[in-house]
């Protein structure tokens, strides 16, 4: 009986290592898995300041990402060499001072003229504006204000295919007073700019913050959005458990509207930066 316990217990012990391996082995294969891509993604660089550009470029095409954006034109060519493009160059402007200002205007035209032809010239599809601070402006005002400066910058958008997009952010938190804070603002913004090549960037983190109802307002606002960017709430980091938004139900629900544009990783990590992109990149692959 003492051997026969004996042998058992080895018998036990043996499957139980099996169970574990085959656990592991799966694990890793979930891992390993290829993005299926139905919605093309791509990261955010600033939020890896202390990776290289080309080592954070390689890792998100060994990943599945198609793209590292928010770059300068000198920066293209190190992603281009990994297979990737910027998905979304920066633009004339800064957050602060942007289109609602119409002093601003001659300034950002002729930037943005130089940037649109560079970005086509590389290939890339957009390019990133932002409306500037309010600064006690009226929100009527911003809208015409913007809108009188884009439509001058918008034929030559046109002319060469390339859809300008402007960031919602939200002024409760990171960026207080910036303008462009609201989905209903961008919308209407992006009516009177009247153009097939201006959008809006819908920053989900910061929508979140300003106004949650994510899935609604996407699913009610698609024709206007050209761009998504991600977060966790709060506070920015990993887009796992540990934050408030089911970020696979709002990727699905972006897919099923039949969007072909892109969604890129914009949160800071907290923990290991290519493992934290990584597992971010599988949630958001639906």
């Amino acid at each position: 009986m003492s051997h026969l316990t004996r042998r058992n217990a080895l018998s036990l012990m043996t499957a139980a290592g099996t169970a574990v391996l085959v656990s592991s082995q799966e694990k890793s294969h979930a891992e390993e898995t290829p993005l299926k891509g139905n919605l093309k993604q791509s990261v955010c660089r600033w939020c890896y300041k202390g990776i290289e550009l080309d080592d954070l470029a390689r890792e998100a095409a060994a990943i599945g990402l198609k793209s590292v954006e928010l770059l300068g034109p000198e920066e293209w060519p190190i992603v281009q060499k990994h297979g990737l493009i910027c998905a979304m160059p920066n633009g004339p402007g800064g957050i602060t001072k942007g289109w609602n200002r119409i002093e601003q205007h001659a300034d950002l035209l002729e930037r943005g003229e130089v940037r649109l032809q560079e970005i086509a010239d590389a290939g890339l599809p957009n390019m990133i504006v932002f409306s500037g601070n309010r600064e006690g402006q009226d929100d009527r005002e911003g809208i015409k204000n913007c809108a009188i400066g884009l439509k001058q910058l918008m034929p030559q958008a046109e002319k060469l295919g390339i859809t300008v997009c402007m960031e919602l952010l939200n002024s409760k938190r990171d960026h207080k007073d910036y303008q462009c804070d609201h989905t209903a603002w961008g919308v209407e913004l992006v009516k009177e700019v009247g153009s097939d090549r201006f959008k809006l960037l819908y920053d989900i983190y910061h929508m979140q913050i300003m106004e949650g109802d994510v899935i609604a307002t996407i699913q009610e606002n698609i024709d206007y959005i050209g761009h998504f960017h991600t977060g966790g709430v709060p506070g920015r980091a990993e887009i796992d458990d540990t934050q408030e938004l089911n970020y696979r139900r709002i990727c699905e629900a972006i897919v099923e509207t039949g969007y072909e544009g892109y969604l890129a990783q914009e949160f800071v990590p907290k923990r290991d930066p290519i493992e934290s992109l990584k597992q971010a990149a599988h949630i958001c692959d639906v």
